[in-house]
């Protein structure tokens, strides 16, 4: 009678549980679509007067990818989805690695964002179908599940879509999370919001996280723990295989770089460090004359008001790329403001040393490994809460540097300049730690493949 009362309870218990998320998916899709009426003009007015989103919009609606997906005619198939350029950048080596390990699969490749696509394009040669991720309405979702037809869905670091992981899950098609990460930023979110993500998270079937920290995180916020494993961080795999001196010799060409130059990338910039950049430059080439500085603003619209800093401080001796890459040539320009997307990897290569933005003003850090895997000393300000493990094994290495104040950076830089040995072992020890930490992709690789063999 004991058994029954008590088996009695958990059927009530789960019953309760169901209904109630239920009811955090019929909040969500309020609030998903209140949000849709809300941002829609300002979409339109973007996609009429500056022709942004005009390629992706009506393909996340699903529409013009049936067509697309409908060419795929073998079995297995693995959707293998990352947002924009950096999730694109660890989901490489993974998609190698699995088409080694599996050639039989046919990989779907989705991005949310254009500069993904267009990342993608370049970078995953072994997807059989590239596409944008749907929106996540319910119609839309479904209808996107039903082209696709994958057997395995995989996500690239950390995205979760309610809808979507739902649909696969009535469907019976495994969830994944690889080269997963969750930042302190968004972990403050999914904190306040744990009512909901609690229900999602038992959609996915399973997670490879890059550390213990994101593995703690993700468990903290509702992900069953013995579903999930540390299994590294692809982007040192991808990183490393992207350095080479082939690399580096075009975008010298494309620079008109003499073998005597030498430059100062200040990388990803955000809104208040460009004045420090451009302060520490001026006092460099007091002492340093010959140096050139190549500013990478975060976000190419700002170029313009970076431009009016440089000429506000009296540095008018500066040539954008795009109009390199149009056909003028440099001749000798000692600034640099790169307006294009998709460069500052290569543009690293070039570097004497670096300094990596949104970290002396409060966004969390930006990713410090690109420059390290060319073996480049590089500095960042305090706020580095996104890319603190990076931090951490780069410091140890002595080739990642914290500061603090203007004054810091240029007397950091100062020191380096004058001892070129010190400077270059320091980066050799970087370069060491990028490749140090390979493997994480096939690892990944390994277990989408389990998923593969189990749903087929």
């Amino acid at each position: 009678m004991h058994f029954l009362c008590f088996e009695g309870r958990i059927v009530l218990d789960t019953r309760a549980e169901k209904s109630k998320n239920a009811y955090m998916y019929i909040l969500y899709n309020i609030i998903l679509f209140v949000a849709a009426l809300i941002a829609a003009p300002y979409f339109l007015l973007k996609i009429v007067f500056t022709g942004k989103y005009r390629n992706s919009f009506i393909q996340k609606l699903g529409g013009k990818q049936k067509a697309i997906l409908g060419r795929l005619k073998n079995k297995p198939r693995v959707w293998i989805h990352a947002v924009s350029v950096g999730e694109v950048t660890a989901a490489a080596p993974i998609v190698a690695s699995l088409k080694k390990k599996r050639p039989d699969v046919d990989v779907i490749f989705s991005t949310s964002t254009e500069t993904g696509q267009d990342m993608a394009r370049k970078f995953i040669k072994d997807a059989s179908a590239l596409i944008y991720f749907p929106l996540d309405f319910p119609p839309v979702v479904g209808k996107m599940i039903k082209s696709a037809a994958p057997d395995v869905f995989v996500l690239v670091e950390t995205e979760l879509w309610p809808n979507f992981l739902r649909g696969c899950d009535r469907r019976g098609i495994s969830a994944l999370m690889v080269n997963g990460r969750i930042s302190p930023r968004s972990y403050r979110r999914y904190r306040l919001t744990r009512f909901l993500w609690k229900g999602v998270l038992k959609d996915l079937d399973f997670a490879g996280m890059i550390s213990s920290v994101d593995a703690t995180r993700l468990e903290s916020i509702g992900m069953d723990p013995a579903k999930i494993t540390v299994l590294g961080n692809a982007k040192y795999d991808s990183l490393a295989s992207m350095v080479s001196p082939v690399l580096q010799e075009e975008m010298a060409r494309r620079l008109n770089v003499t073998a005597q130059e030498k430059f100062f990338v200040a990388g990803s910039t955000h809104p208040g460090e460009e004045k420090i950049i451009i302060h520490v430059y001026r006092e460099l080439l007091k002492t340093h004359p010959d140096l050139k500085l190549i500013l990478v603003p975060r976000h190419i619209e700002r170029t313009g008001e970076v431009c009016d800093l440089l000429q506000q401080a009296g540095l008018n001796d500066v040539i954008m790329l795009s109009r390199i890459n149009g056909g003028q040539q440099r001749q000798g320009e000692k600034v640099i403001v790169v307006d294009v997307i998709g460069e500052l990897f290569k543009i690293y290569s070039l570097a004497s040393v670096v300094y990596c933005g949104g970290s002396l003003v409060p966004k969390g850090g930006q990713n410090i490994l690109e420059a390290a895997a060319w073996g480049k000393v590089i500095f960042y300000g305090p706020s580095m809460e996104d890319f603190s493990a990076e931090k951490d094994l780069l410091e140890e290495a002595g080739c990642g540097m914290t500061i603090r104040s203007e004054e810091e950076l240029l007397n950091g830089i100062r020191r380096l300049l004058a001892d070129p040995e010190e400077m270059k072992s320091r980066g050799e020890k970087g370069r060491s730690v990028v490749l140090d930490n390979i493997g994480a992709s096939a690892r990944y690789a390994d277990l989408i493949s389990r998923y593969v063999e189990a749903d087929v």
